[in-house]
Formats: C-alpha cells, structure tokens, sequence
C-alpha cells in the first residue's frame, strides 16, 4: 500500500500515510473542506445564501 499523500511506501506508525506530516496535511484538507461533497439540498443553498448575505452588510 502507498500514501495517499505522495505514494511512499506507508508506516504501520502512520497507517495510511507514510509520515506524521502526510497525515498532518491530510488532516488540514479535511478540516478546511477541501474533501466536502456539494449539497444538492435547498436547505442548505438557502442558509449559506443567508450567511453571506449577513458577512457582506457586517462591518469588519
């Protein structure tokens, strides 16, 4: 098995990934979005509309 990262041989330490830094970069991915799926749920468009409708009239 390869990382996911940049397809060095894994360590059984960082299982997938090869090193604390390719999991640490992939952890980052995650947690800025980079993975997110689009919502195809009108929700979800209606809020995010209202959200940026709100950043846009608040002052910085």
């Amino acid at each position: 098995m390869s990382c996911p990262g940049c397809g060095k041989p894994t360590q059984k330490t960082f299982r997938p990934f090869c090193s604390k830094r390719c999991a640490d970069v992939d952890l980052g991915r995650w947690m800025n979005g980079d993975y997110a799926l689009p919502s195809q749920d009108p929700d979800d468009e209606e809020r995010v509309a209202e959200e940026l409708a709100q950043q846009i009239t608040r002052p910085h």
